[in-house]
């Protein structure tokens, strides 16, 4: 939802993400200039890595910099090309194509310019860009072909003449009979989906013309593994998904969603007659995945916890080590990744950079890739061998709330014996020995969780003044913590840690005195004595813990400041309960404190920025 573009009679170019370089203001927002009569301008989504060796190089052929933006960058290098042109009837895409082959790091871009009136240029790597199309009219094909040429000094008036074959009705997209037909750029389908359902997915190092009313997609070189054309695709998203309705705020709405996202991500997969889970998306690399020496869960944020939540029912099914890794960390450290691996992506957007470089750090090392997303058409669900949708429904506030309850519910099931897995008899302490209609039973509870909403409100009002909180668990609820405090720091600004209860001796309860506010999640699992003695350890120390517990466990209750009660499900599933009141009170925290739950301070998010 961060760049959107309109092409009609007139045409308009908006930008709603603050710069990643320089301060939030008008010098530094989006587009950005080539020079004070506007000869060329362009909105860019993601970060340019190499940009201050190409302002210094522009500096010194006397381009004048206005803003600190990366991206103003791009806009001074494109008309650096223009000036020094080896011909005059060179093409608008020709200098976008040169312009990219010179930028690092992640970008989808969209450029206009008074040279070229009536035209404009997109392209991505590495950030998301798709194209809506609407016409009223019969479009002139379905399928838009890609066209190739390759770039040398020798040929360059060739390379322009073929401008006049890109507008051809043979390779371009347009409506019949010179009718009228509207393209849309945009990072997000959500951005678009009032005025167009109808969509283009374009692919790394794209580069997608309108000009005269159709559009061209071209490449620099054909590769053997590139798709010859892109298809229009429909998206089964409806308006009402991404509107309010009759709550304050989207992060409200999607956290009151969650028993529908839950029902949605289990339908046509969980068979409770016979306990089976099947996962039509791993069933061509069944073999593959079954005969596999290691899993490597990687993510980032969220969709990180929801690995470190997965991981016990994964090593307790497939007695496999299974290596949890944020993706930033797991890059850094040129982590050893063998073809007898099966690596799994988890991002609910499906473009979270950094998950996507080390996805292709593991394609590149001919490990088996699995992606876990939320949405149809992401650079993730494209590139990985394999995977599971979600099928969350669309997420707008910027901090994610379904990605936690949704994301591996099924999962560690179907992981353990391929895309149709029975398992019966499992380890006790996992819960996934139950009968299915328990599980049902779990996730129905997610309702009677969302009803302490009130209760949850209520202890808000007593914490919204306090400058730090500690969650902390063990078990299956340290995902829980940790994804607890991310909330709370993401959109109350407090200062919160997750910490791992058994880790209180080394170092937290230092920090424990009647001050300091403690929130423990203590449940009736194989942790629990473990916790209680945790529990005992705070309120010696004068600590006034906030305990989320069992609805039976009155030993809990005894020595907490404040109980809340929860239903009790299987193990493995508790933490899709456990987290809604940690969701809850951050999204009121951050309402008693006065600020925005959707659109927290200095985040975005498509996380395509590092």
């Amino acid at each position: 939802m961060d760049l959107k573009v309109e092409f009609e009679t007139h045409f308009g170019m908006a930008h709603t993400r603050w710069a990643t370089h320089g301060i939030p203001n008008a010098v530094n927002s989006h587009p950005q200039r080539s020079d004070k009569g506007n000869e060329f301008v362009v909105i860019h989504n993601g970060i340019i890595t190499n940009y201050k060796d190409l302002r210094k190089f522009l500096e010194s052929k006397g381009y004048e910099f206005e803003s600190e933006t990366d991206t103003e960058t791009i806009a001074k290098l494109i008309k650096y090309v223009f000036d020094n042109r080896e011909t005059e009837d060179i093409t608008f895409s020709t200098l976008v194509e040169r312009v990219i082959q010179q930028l690092e790091g992640a970008f989808a871009l969209v450029f206009k310019s008074i040279r070229y009136p009536g035209e404009a240029v997109a392209t991505r790597r590495g950030s998301p860009l798709l194209i809506g199309v609407r016409s009223k009219y019969k479009l002139s094909t379905e399928q838009v072909p890609i066209l190739y040429r390759t770039r040398t000094i020798e040929n360059v008036k060739n390379i322009c003449k073929t401008r006049m074959k890109r507008l051809d009705s043979s390779t371009c997209l347009h409506a019949v009979g010179d009718k009228a037909v509207e393209f849309f750029f945009a990072s997000d389908a959500s951005a678009i989906i009032e005025h167009t359902n109808r969509v283009i997915f374009l692919e790394d190092d794209d580069i997608a013309a309108v000009a005269d009313g159709k559009l061209s997609i071209h490449r620099i070189q054909r590769s053997a593994s590139d798709d010859p054309s892109r298809a229009i695709q429909t998206l089964q998203m409806e308006l009402q998904q991404i509107m309010k309705g009759n709550f304050s705020a989207f992060m409200q709405k999607e956290i009151f969603e969650q028993p529908e996202s839950v029902f949605n991500t289990m339908r046509g997969r969980v068979n409770f007659e016979s306990n089976t889970v099947l996962l039509g998306g791993l069933k061509d690399h069944l073999k593959e995945i079954r005969r596999c020496r290691r899993l490597i869960v990687i993510g980032c944020g969220t969709s990180y916890h929801a690995a470190v939540a997965t991981r016990q029912v994964l090593e307790e099914l497939t007695e496999l080590p299974v290596m949890v890794e944020l993706a930033s960390d797991f890059l850094d450290r040129n982590t050893p990744v063998f073809r007898d691996d099966v690596c799994f992506f988890i991002s609910q957007s499906g473009e979270t950079a950094d998950t996507l470089l080390a996805l292709r750090y593991c394609k590149d090392r001919r490990a088996l890739t699995v992606g876990v997303t939320n949405t149809v058409g992401s650079s993730i669900s494209r590139e990985t061998d394999c995977g599971v949708h979600i099928n969350a429904g669309p997420e707008i506030g910027v901090a994610s709330t379904k990605v936690e309850g949704t994301a591996c519910s099924p999962s560690g099931r179907a992981w353990a014996g391929g895309p149709e897995a029975r398992v019966p008899g499992y380890p006790p302490s996992s819960g996934v020995d139950a009968a299915g209609s328990r599980s049902v039973h779990g996730l129905e509870l997610i309702k009677e969780v969302l009803s302490l909403d009130e209760q949850i409100h209520d202890l808000a009002l007593e914490l919204y003044t306090q400058r730090s909180l500690l969650v902390m668990g063990r078990g299956y609820n340290y995902a829980t913590c940790l994804e607890g405090a991310l909330k709370i720091k993401e959109i109350t600004y407090m200062h919160s840690e997750g910490i791992l209860a058994g880790e209180l001796k080394h170092g937290p309860l230092a920090l424990i005195d009647k001050q300091m506010p403690v929130i423990m999640v203590i449940m009736k699992d194989p942790c629990f004595a473990k916790c209680q003695n945790a529990l005992q350890q705070v309120t010696a120390r004068q600590g006034r813990p906030i305990v989320l517990c069992s609805q039976d466990d009155t030993e809990s209750s005894k020595f907490a400041y404040r109980a809340i009660s929860l239903p009790r499900t299987v193990d493995c599933l508790q933490g899709v309960l456990s987290v809604i009141p940690l969701q809850l009170l951050s999204f009121h925290l951050a309402v008693l404190r006065g600020y925005d739950v959707d659109f927290p301070r200095n985040l975005a998010k498509s996380v395509t920025v590092e």
